[in-house]
């Protein structure tokens, strides 16, 4: 294996571990009535119990390192393909379509995984990711892994093409502002903040498609009660991703798009920012270091 499929694989599952609490509250705000107001007492409610620190956390630790090591094997193999095809050197555009490219690569496993991580974090009673990938295997088959797939690819293709465009973009920007030469303070400093910042840009770039997505996967076939649809789903189908827009503009208007994106903001700056420090300090060890001298901006 290439060290960038290791490098991405471990900063991928150290990312989940770290973001998991606040995954939970951006999710739960996503979906209508999870939480009823918007309170730092009712973010705290969330986490009465141990097991909500970790809920839904088995099914992303596995699938994002996954996920993760996919993406920024795709992202470099397809970077170095457009600019060998357009005969020209890394800009800021290969970059965003190298990394849209590298998104919609991990389509494959990021829909299955956002699916049953959102499905665990709504539950109630609480249930584990195995159980709910079973039930869904059982009652649906592979298929019903995949649903809401559309939407998750283009969130996962934009998304990402502006996590690295970001990056690189700050990168060169701090490279431009260095005021001596390599410093490792000053590199670790630049890696947490890029990182950071691409990690914020990503999210509120996608995070309206995200909160589609989120409604879209967490609709069942339980004749229950539901915390997005609000009536038993035994008699009626479950909605697309432009239904359930529709649906959501009706009920909040705009401001339901962004529900939850301060939390989002900030677990994605931690996030990111740990898992690019990871990534780098990864491909420094295994030799590889950045793939190339940035060029200041």
């Amino acid at each position: 294996m290439s060290a960038d499929f290791w490098a991405g694989c471990i900063s991928g599952a150290v990312g989940i571990l770290i973001g998991n609490p606040l995954d939970l509250l951006k999710v739960r705000l996503q979906a209508r009535d999870a939480i009823t107001t918007q309170t730092p007492t009712s973010y705290a409610r969330q986490f009465e119990s141990k097991s909500a620190l970790v809920a839904g956390t088995a099914a992303p630790v596995l699938g994002y390192g996954a996920l993760n090591a996919l993406l920024f094997v795709s992202y470099n193999r397809s970077e170095a393909a457009i600019n060998a095809a357009l005969n020209t050197s890394s800009n800021l555009w290969t970059t965003w379509f190298a990394g849209a490219i590298g998104g919609l690569a991990t389509w494959v496993v990021s829909t299955p995984t956002e699916l049953i991580k959102c499905r665990a974090q709504l539950s109630s009673p609480p249930a584990s990711s195995w159980s709910i990938a079973t039930q869904v295997l059982k009652t649906e088959g592979i298929k019903g892994l995949y649903f809401g797939g559309v939407v998750t690819a283009l969130r996962d293709s934009i998304g990402y093409g502006f996590y690295f465009w970001s990056y690189e973009l700050s990168s060169r920007w701090m490279e431009s502002r260095r005021q001596n030469g390599s410093d490792f303070s000053q590199d670790a400093a630049k890696v947490l903040l890029c990182g950071g910042l691409a990690g914020v840009v990503t999210w509120a770039s996608i995070f309206p498609l995200d909160v589609i997505k989120t409604r879209v996967q967490t609709q069942t076939f339980d004749a229950t009660r539901t915390p997005l649809l609000g009536s038993p789903l035994s008699t009626q189908r479950r909605l697309g991703a432009i239904e359930v827009a529709r649906d959501a503009y009706k009920e909040g208007g705009t401001r339901v798009f962004f529900r939850g994106l301060t939390v989002c903001s900030v677990r994605a700056f931690i996030v990111n920012a740990v898992q690019w420090a990871v990534y780098e300090w990864i491909m420094l060890e295994l030799g590889q270091g950045r793939r190339r001298k940035l060029e200041p901006i």
